[in-house]
């Protein structure tokens, strides 16, 4: 559906795109170059530092993308019935803006599970709201270059995070060390925390929300139920949800990436520049990914990166050296830049305009649940059956996921 009439075409543009898409970029840079600083290397923090074995691991990275799902489900609905997404966003990026410095603190892995959970409700409760913000503020025919260039600047932070990090590990601890320690994690903690409180000072000056026709029973609905906001997406729409479902069911937190790096041996400033070339890889195709599905359809874009994912997991479950690493980071990147910014654009393609608020909270819900069991999943086969396991399985239902969609979605 094209819903061009309902932009405000006199808006100005920044970079070709309405400036709310520009901003509310700035503001993931700024979150990413924090969040990348911070909780990138938590799992070697567990393990190096804690001694946390691949079971915590997992459950301190899955149960806390539980927590981002239920609330992304939540403050997705409760932004459409109140027509307010910003007030929504935030809240929370304020959430994890107050979370973060406590991890200073951190002695045992139940606080950094504590301090990772608030952050996680912080993201679920901004995330849908955010997706909302920016699909509201772009026509129909430009949705993937809005989500693409979003996509970008928020792992451009990403990378800039991932190089503050490097530094303070080379000057902390040099290069030729294989595990972080606790003097290293509390610099990242300590200057990571001054991104994220500028990023919420961009969002609340400079992000604009455009006053939204509500439907007329929109203010009025019923409390929160999942019986009551299932009504009015089509089939598609759920049946993508299911697809992803089983992709993500073997797409665990990619702490067991991190892992992986560290198993094969990569010193502790070689994993952190090669999460850069990832990010780098990752932002330099997410505009073009996000252009190309305007053009060809974001399902042949969704499958092409379910592809090269597949591929790259079964690559880090056979790989045995150093520079295999390297070459799978940086295809880890592409997945990324190809897929992240293509799906959320084509979940706006398969709702109205009123409903996109609940239907990314459905899709990131989804999401996040099926994360936090693919997590316990992967803890528990990297403990019980060895490293390599939790990627075959992920290359598995990704091939599984690329013909779901093949067979049942048409656009």
């Amino acid at each position: 559906m094209n819903d061009r009439a309902g932009i405000d075409q006199g808006q100005r543009r920044i970079w070709g795109v309405n400036a709310n898409v520009f901003f509310l970029g700035v503001v993931s840079l700024l979150t990413d170059i924090s969040s990348h600083m911070i909780f990138t290397l938590v799992p070697l923090f567990l393990s190096n530092v804690l001694g946390a074995g691949g079971t915590v691991v997992g459950l301190v990275g899955g149960l806390s993308e539980g927590a981002d799902a239920i609330f992304r489900i939540f403050s997705g609905w409760f932004s459409d019935k109140i027509g307010r997404r910003k007030l929504l966003a935030v809240c929370g990026y304020s959430i994890s803006t107050v979370a973060k410095p406590f991890l200073y603190l951190a002695n045992v892995w139940s606080t950094v599970l504590v301090v990772r959970f608030a952050d996680r409700v912080g993201k679920g409760v901004r995330t849908s709201s955010r997706d909302a913000l920016i699909a509201d503020s772009v026509s129909s025919d430009e949705r993937g270059r809005g989500f693409g260039l979003h996509r970008a600047m928020d792992t451009t932070g990403a990378v800039l995070g991932l190089v503050i990090a490097a530094v303070i590990c080379y000057l902390v601890q040099g290069t030729g060390a294989i595990e972080i320690s606790q003097d290293t994690f509390r610099w990242l903690v300590l200057v990571g925390v001054i991104p994220a409180v500028l990023a919420v000072f961009v969002l609340q000056v400079f992000v604009r929300e455009r006053k939204r026709e509500q439907p007329p029973n929109s203010r009025s609905q019923g409390k929160f139920s999942l019986a009551g906001i299932k009504d009015g997406f089509d089939a598609r729409f759920w049946v993508f949800l299911v697809i992803m479902m089983v992709f993500t069911l073997g797409n665990s937190s990619d702490f067991f990436v991190i892992l992986r790096a560290q198993n094969l041996g990569a010193p502790l400033v070689h994993v952190v520049i090669m999460l850069v070339l990832w990010n780098v890889t990752e932002a330099a195709f997410s505009l073009p990914m996000g252009i190309l599905s305007d053009k060809l359809g974001r399902r042949r874009v969704i499958i092409l990166g379910w592809f090269i994912y597949a591929l790259v997991y079964l690559a880090f479950a056979v790989s045995s050296s150093l520079w295999q690493l390297w070459l799978l980071f940086a295809c880890y990147g592409i997945y990324y830049g190809i897929v992240e910014g293509v799906a959320r654009a084509f979940i706006a393609d398969l709702v109205t305009a009123e409903k996109r608020g609940t239907a990314y909270g459905l899709y990131h819900g989804v999401v996040g649940i099926s994360l936090l069991l693919a997590s316990l999943l992967a803890g528990w086969l990297w403990d019980s059956i060895g490293p390599a396991a939790p990627f075959y399985l992920g290359a598995g239902l990704a091939f599984t996921a690329m013909l779901g969609i093949l067979v049942f979605i048409k656009e």
